[in-house]
């Protein structure tokens, strides 16, 4: 048999056991919102890591993570720290989320908003920025798993091929179980990448050096200046690598999807239990450095650095191995679509179709029309994936320059009382209006800094002057009446 085939044959293998798993883990449940949005509250640790990793560790950090060691160097790095702040932000933050998820019967980080500032208005803004930004971050998943399928099958499949058939999987079992399969799938996925990252991130330096410690030896002396601050690039020095680091650090749980995936926790000591844990996956991440690293010294002159690990391993293990490898990042861009399909499409449906269009919905037509939007997102997301090379890491930093502006809002209605409708209101539009006028105008960094860190400190400017100057309002958390209609709510559902 053909190598080619033999890579494509256990790709396909894994794929398949993935679109099985997902698809039948919604089975003997009826998918009414509450079980297709949040699981029923039900999860329990190993649930919520499972569900957390699967959202956190995606081609972002299969590809885009050894793309950028490869191709940028000492920059890179801030992903390691970036994650390890947002999991200590996590424990303080995420049982308060949790709570308010609880008592007033929230499925979505726009139901938050509703309720903390009593405005359908915000709810709708937050929803449309949050459906916006996660067609990027979904874009990089696609693109992802089209270069992963075509590399990984020796080109044997096209890579618009490849997202069109993830595109068919990934909307059926989100079609079927919800987030239910999300969190199923991603035992698999998370098994085989914690396989495929110790083997190819160990073995690939001992393979072509002996070890890992004579890579980095062999590289400080052919490329020494590639592993300091900016690296490979011009402008990304020590200013853009903290404010880089602030930045994702905030935005990270500010993702709709992962935002919404807290409400799926068992209790808010789950999530505290969970804060303590996340950073343990974190060790996979500097294994995947290593091979863009030893990428640099034996596959110089690459187009693009997104190709660096599977055209390594694709040179360096046998057919069925990277086979093994293109299914675990196959998997790895299908968990993490699926969830952001889901909670867009949940987004548009419940937060800014039926408040702004048709305050009568019921749920079940919500539901409905959320299942339809899979579809339309998915393809929008499908058509940019096709049609544009930005790189994987380059679409991450734009989401994050969005999705962080919610960070304000959020932190404000947890712990400040004074903040204001108006006040998150103009603070969101100041951020992301500056924000994408920085990107797009090519301003990015901006004064070295990172341009969604500087839209963020004007973000929380606008917001803190706006409440103060405004009338203070009641605080939707601590507002009696609409506790006890929450609560009526929770158990009518």
């Amino acid at each position: 048999m053909k190598p080619s085939m033999i890579a494509l044959a256990v790709i396909f293998g894994i794929v398949l056991l993935g679109a099985i798993i997902g698809i039948c883990s919604g089975r003997r449940r009826q998918m009414n919102l509450e079980q297709w949005t949040v699981a029923g509250r039900g999860f329990g640790v190993i649930f919520v890591w499972l569900l957390m990793a699967g959202e956190v560790y995606t081609t972002f950090a299969f590809l885009g993570a050894s793309g950028w060691a490869y191709s940028r160097g000492g920059p890179t790095l801030y992903i390691i720290a970036y994650l390890t702040l947002a999991y200590v932000i996590s424990f303080f933050i995420l049982p308060e989320i949790w709570e308010a998820g609880r008592k007033f019967a929230l499925h979505t980080e726009s139901d938050f908003f509703q309720q903390r500032y009593g405005s359908k208005p915000l709810a709708a803004l937050v929803a449309i920025v949050g459906v916006i930004f996660i067609v990027p971050y979904l874009q990089l998943q696609l693109t992802g798993l089209g270069i992963i399928v075509e590399v990984a099958s020796l080109h044997a499949i096209s890579r618009p091929l490849a997202m069109l058939i993830a595109f068919i999987i990934v909307a059926g079992f989100v079609f079927s179980s919800g987030i239910r399969a999300v969190a199923w799938v991603s035992v698999l996925k998370d098994s085989l990448m914690l396989i495929a990252a110790f083997s190819i991130g160990i073995g690939i330096p001992y393979h072509y050096f002996g070890g890992i410690r004579p890579m980095f030896k062999a590289l400080t002396q052919a490329k020494a200046a590639h592993l300091t601050m900016p690296g490979s690039t011009s402008n990304l020095g020590h200013a853009w690598y903290i404010s880089t680091v602030l930045l994702t650090a905030f935005g990270f749980y500010m993702w709709p999807h992962a935002f919404g995936s807290v409400f799926t926790a068992k209790s808010g000591d789950t999530l505290r239990r969970n804060a303590v844990i996340m950073p343990l996956y974190t060790i996979t991440l500097p294994l995947l450095f290593f091979v863009g690293f030893t990428a640099i010294l034996v596959l110089p002159g690459l187009k693009s650095g997104d190709l660096a690990l599977l055209t390594l391993v694709s040179q360096t293990f046998p057919p069925w191995f990277l086979g093994v490898v293109g299914g675990a990042g196959a998997l790895t861009a299908m968990v993490p679509a699926a969830i952001l399909i889901l909670s867009a499409a949940t987004l548009f449906a419940k937060n800014f179709f039926r408040p702004v269009f048709k305050p009568a919905m019921k749920d079940d037509e919500v539901a409905k029309l959320a299942k339809v939007m899979v579809v339309v997102i998915t393809g929008i997301a499908l058509y940019f994936a096709i049609y544009s090379s930005t790189t994987l890491v380059g679409l991450l930093l734009l989401a994050y320059a969005g999705i962080a502006q919610f960070f304000p809002g959020v932190v404000c209605g947890l712990y400040w009382k004074r903040a204001t409708t108006a006040g998150v209101f103009a603070g969101i539009v100041a951020g992301v209006g500056t924000a994408m006028a920085l990107v797009f105008s090519k301003h990015d960094p901006f004064i070295g800094l990172n341009a969604g860190f500087v839209a963020l400190c004007l973000n929380v400017l606008v917001t803190v002057a706006a409440s103060v100057l405004t009338p203070a309002q009641q605080d939707g958390f601590n507002e009696p009446g609409s506790r006890a209609a929450a609560s009526a709510v929770a158990i009518s559902s």
